[in-house]
């Protein structure tokens, strides 16, 4: 049976992962943002921001690590799919399935544990403070059900199934609007009514890709007396997705110092960014989902030691990102007001969201370079080097200005120049190491391949 990613057009199936991966994500995202527009109208401002802003920090930095896990997985997987070795796929399967379950247990009891000092240290405002401990506390219930369902998910996308992903999510996300509006609206639950809304749905979703996952018969199929960990697989997951999930917390780490600077700005400030942020990550979601395509395209065609495919591969997907990359951007910054208007009716809030747009927006095209470049070099097996990069480039630099020039200039604006900085300077970065073409030569010399094998396999 043909291989569609590792043989014939580029383009096409670079597109088929990444419109399911976009829309899961979307709907993925739709979690939160749901959850935004319903306590933004319906409970106040003081509750907006508690659903986005500090808590939504404190979620990304304990949920990163796995989700960086769990790309580790789709590389390592999608590699023995590309290379047909159907044992090893299984044991990389179901060593995923039990890192899922353990990691379930050790965010929740340390999510519990962390919130409320956390979001003490941040300096989150008194009137946002009560309701944001509820929520988090609530979201980190469901942890084990969000791990399970973005473990499974990885391991279909990585044979390259993208559409059952999509479809659960769908279905999660239709449950929590319902959700949100029986308990928010009707029970008047507040806060705590949108995160049993969100842990509900996030339960769905496991139970959906769970039931998938345990069908016989398949190369991936799960059989539960064989979910344990393989050691070899394991070191191969943690090795490639480790540094993905340290990168990611790092991103973490300096909004964190970044949300405590807008923290200090009151409580209209703190509005104003968890409205923006709610538009703001749609992008987010559109760059992310071809940072998955290229890193499974590149996964499977390196497998299969097509090393030619996967250079053209990078090139028609950095294409593809900056031209969707410039429409969002004029069309973040045309309807700005109306965007945010979703989430609140303050006017105070709205020109303030609508000012930190235009401070961001057109300047998304100086992240396509990292987002890309690293997925793909991430697709070889090496994750250290794009997050060295990367957190140097991105977080170290974003952190030292706000705490070297900030004092100096003590205005929000200040706070917001970070982004596009810290974004161009990591892009000047990445482009000089794709082109000397080190990334390359060491994913080959990792797999095994003597460099005549990697020369006559790049033709085929």
């Amino acid at each position: 049976m043909q291989n569609q990613i590792t043989e014939g057009s580029i383009l096409k199936p670079l597109l088929s992962f990444f419109f399911p991966i976009l829309l899961g994500t979307f709907f993925q995202q739709l979690y939160n943002t749901v959850d935004a527009i319903i306590v933004g109208n319906f409970v106040g401002t003081a509750a907006l921001g508690a659903v986005g802003g500090p808590t939504a920090v404190i979620i990304n930095f304990l949920v990163n690590l796995f989700v960086g896990l769990s790309s580790g997985a789709t590389v390592v997987i999608a590699q023995y799919y590309g290379a047909r070795q159907g044992d090893q796929l299984r044991e990389a399967v179901h060593t995923g399935i039990a890192l899922a379950l353990a990691a379930g247990v050790v965010v929740t009891a340390v999510g519990l544990l962390v919130s409320a000092p956390v979001l003490g240290l941040m300096g989150t405002p008194e009137d946002v403070m009560t309701y944001a401990i509820t929520y988090l506390r609530v979201y980190f219930c469901g942890s084990i059900a969000s791990f399970i369902y973005n473990m499974g998910a990885s391991i279909l996308r990585a044979i390259g199934d993208t559409r059952r992903p999509l479809y659960f999510l769908m279905a999660a996300c239709l449950t929590n609007i319902v959700l949100d509006l029986f308990f928010v609206v009707i029970l008047d639950l507040a806060v705590l009514g949108v995160g049993l809304a969100t842990v509900l749905s996030q339960v769905v979703s496991a139970v959906l890709v769970a039931v998938s996952l345990l069908r016989p018969g398949t190369v991936y199929s799960v059989v539960p007396r064989e979910i344990r960990f393989h050691k070899d697989k394991l070191a191969a997951i943690v090795r490639i997705g480790l540094p993905a999930g340290v990168q990611s917390n790092m991103y973490t780490i300096s909004n964190m110092v970044l949300q405590s600077c807008i923290n200090s700005f009151g409580t209209v400030t703190v509005a104003a960014w968890t409205a923006f942020g709610k538009v703001d990550s749609f992008y987010w979601l559109i760059s992310g989902a071809f940072g998955v395509s290229i890193t499974t395209f590149v996964s499977q065609n390196f497998g299969a030691r097509k090393y030619d495919r996967v250079k053209k591969g990078v090139l028609v997907c950095l294409a593809l990102t900056f031209s969707v990359t410039a429409v969002v951007s004029i069309l973040f910054c045309g309807a700005a007001p109306a965007l945010l208007r979703l989430f609140t009716n303050d006017t105070a809030v709205i020109e303030l969201g609508h000012h930190v747009m235009w401070f961001t927006a057109p300047f998304y095209a100086t992240f396509v370079c990292i987002e890309i470049f690293s997925g793909a070099v991430r697709g070889t097996g090496d994750s250290l080097k794009p997050m060295l990069l990367t957190c140097s480039g991105v977080c170290v630099l974003r952190v030292l200005w706000v705490l070297l020039v900030l004092p100096h200039f003590p205005v929000l604006e200040t706070v917001l120049v970070s982004y596009p900085i810290s974004w161009t300077v990591t892009s000047i970065l990445y482009i000089i190491y794709y082109a000397r073409g080190n990334w390359l030569r060491r994913g080959i010399a990792r797999a095994g391949l003597a460099p005549e094998d990697a020369a006559l396999s790049s033709k085929s």
